[in-house]
């Protein structure tokens, strides 16, 4: 989902030496070329090969840094039963991943395992903590072959998207563990529509090639052409995001002239099925009937020389068979998020012509069940060795909540979390000598997760540890206080559903005292029912100055908010993360748990 932001480094600095982490060096950012082969080389079988050879592609996407299993709702998976009810099952977490992926593969001699971005960022603490070694890790340990980069791996620029890719301790914080150097990432990162400004080449390799016996699959990996637009300015300085369809026809062309015939697109770009519940077929009535969003268009654009697309981006989980520009029907799938769910599509490969048979291709999603005896061990290990450096800061209390907080599992426009988020804001740039704010917005898909009330530790129910704090607003931004005209508010609260939001709405979360009339009966900018906007009860004046709180990705307009871009007299206050801790410590205390609040900012009609 589009959320985004970048971590904040001094603040960082602190939590590691906080952690007595310790400190080597250096960044290791030169960038591999060519595309390199992948799989088990060139076995060569005795006897009489069968014509086709069924190859077996496991894949999921957006997973995070979820490492554990993710807690609440955003932990959950829809599934529709034979009598029409929907159950919500838990599922996710990398010890569980693991097992599935590898009791997957049993039996499966022509095995392949690709992601379709966002690996990483917006990361719980456990991961985030130390800009997300612990998931590449994990991911070197789950055998992935190959990864798209999604918007989230560009988070804390190319720089350390590069040291993601080839190793090297962190720039400023050094190495975690003593003696010890993190290695990179074992799979490529492909970023095949992202080229750097200066020189006009690719920032990472746009493809790879998998190969095993004679069999060869091509792999081109894209990102969303909108990155920069949900990306702070700093994550993605001096490059360049292209064209999807273009940039994949380009090197399906390419791999195609150099004898690849079998290829899949992994694009960090999706759509949303009619129903949230991982089995519904989208192919009903008819093949692609039940999903719409940017990929649709997406994949009835892309050449039929590429035989299946894995995507991602919008957390949704679907299996749809899509026509390609000759009419053909291809598929198009994605696995939710946070490894709750894995796809397993067969690709059924012909040995004369090099090519998929597409009307053999089979796919189905996957719960990543939860059974306590399905842990892997090596990630078990590996969670208890993170979580140990990470333990000085983590477990710290924050606060306290009386009930769950909903903010990521909150389907709502108004959520009870973006509230309380709002309200923090609010409350902590207020003062004069602070910012004087009057009003605050958040980005929604900046709130990451639910505070949750059951414990995920030792601490006790109801306590908010930071790392639960830090994981509902991990990227860590600094906020903005900055000047808005009332017409500039206005042109805002519309551009929530409008413009590049209209076919999405992105519903920003506000503070207390501002109150309106969201009308969804209606389409575009007149959703927004403007002579409903009020500030403490006076309508916006339209030629009048507020002062408004937000943090610098929308500052920056992010997420389509060009309106709030246009902010003068800005002044730069604390992270976001330390006004919701701040907030949470002087509302609530052990006797006295903080409740979730009333939902009655935004009046919906639908």
């Amino acid at each position: 989902m589009s959320a985004t932001p970048q971590k904040n480094r001094a603040t960082r600095r602190v939590l590691a030496a906080a952690a007595g982490l310790a400190t080597m060096g250096a960044l290791v950012a030169a960038m591999p070329a060519g595309a390199q082969d992948r799989g088990d080389g060139h076995g060569h079988g005795h006897g009489h090969k069968p014509r086709t050879v069924d190859v077996q592609l496991l894949s999921f996407n957006d997973l995070h840094g979820n490492l554990e299993p993710p807690a609440g709702s955003a932990g959950n998976v829809s599934e529709t039963q034979p009598d029409g009810t929907v159950k919500a099952i838990p599922a996710g977490g990398v010890e569980y991943l693991a097992t599935s992926l590898r009791t997957a593969r049993k039996g499966n001699p022509y095995s392949v395992t690709a992601a379709g971005g966002d690996m990483v960022g917006a990361s719980p603490l456990l991961s985030g903590l130390f800009h997300d070694e612990p998931t590449i890790e994990a991911l070197n340990g789950l055998d992935l072959d190959v990864s798209a980069v999604g918007n989230h791996e560009f988070d804390e620029g190319a720089a350390e998207l590069a040291r993601l890719q080839n190793g090297g301790c962190h720039p400023v914080e050094g190495c975690y563990e003593k003696g010890k150097k993190f290695k990179g990432a074992d799979f490529p990162y492909l970023a095949a529509n992202v080229t750097k400004e200066k020189t006009g080449r690719p920032l990472l390799k746009p493809y790879t090639v998998w190969k095993k016996n004679g069999v060869k699959i091509g792999f081109i990996g894209v990102t969303l052409e909108g990155t920069p637009d949900i990306v702070t300015a700093n994550g993605v300085k001096g490059l360049k995001f292209h064209d999807e369809v273009e940039t994949i026809n380009k090197y399906a062309r390419e791999l195609d002239r150099k004898g690849v015939k079998s290829i899949v697109a992994l694009i960090h770009e999706g759509g949303a099925p009619a129903s949230t519940s991982y089995n519904y077929d989208c192919d009903s009535p008819g093949a692609g009937d039940g999903i719409s969003g940017p990929i649709v268009d997406i994949a009835k654009g892309i050449t039929p020389k590429v035989d299946a697309l894995v995507t991602g981006h919008t957390h949704q989980a679907y299996v749809c068979t899509v026509p390609d520009p000759a009419g053909k029907p291809r598929m198009v799938t994605s696995a939710s998020s946070f490894g709750k769910l894995y796809t397993d599509t067969t690709l059924t490969y012909d040995r004369r012509t090099k090519d998929i048979v597409r009307t053999s291709v089979k796919s189905a999603n996957h719960i990543v069940t939860r059974h306590p005896d399905r842990r892997a061990k090596d990630m078990t290990d590996l969670i208890t060795r993170w979580n140990t450096l990470a333990a000085p800061i983590a477990g710290k209390p924050q606060g306290w909540i009386s009930a769950d907080i909903n903010g990521r599992g909150s389907t709502a426009p108004e959520k009870p979390l973006g509230n309380v988020i709002a309200d923090a804001q609010l409350e902590g740039l207020a003062p004069a000598d602070k910012g004087g704010a009057e009003v605050a917005f958040m980005n929604p898909g900046g709130i990451r997760a639910d505070l949750v009330h059951k414990a995920s530790g030792g601490e006790g129910d109801g306590v908010v540890t930071y790392g639960e704090a830090f994981t509902v607003q991990p990227f860590t931004n600094m906020m903005n206080v900055v000047d808005l005209t009332g017409a500039q508010l206005v042109t805002a609260l519309q551009q929530q559903v409008s413009g590049a939001n209209e076919a999405s709405p992105k519903i920003l979360q506000v503070s207390r005292g501002l109150t309106y009339t969201l009308d969804l009966t209606k389409t575009g900018a007149a959703r927004v029912v403007t002579d409903t906007i009020k500030l403490n009860g006076a309508a916006i004046d339209p030629a009048k100055s507020y002062r408004v709180a937000m943090n610098e990705f929308l500052a920056g307009g992010g997420d389509g908010f060009a309106a709030l871009g246009q902010g003068t007299n800005k002044l730069v206050g604390a992270s976001d993360l330390d006004l919701f801790n701040a907030y949470l410590a002087a509302h609530s205390t052990a006797t006295a748990p903080l409740a979730p609040p009333a939902t009655d900012r935004i009046t919906v009609i639908q």
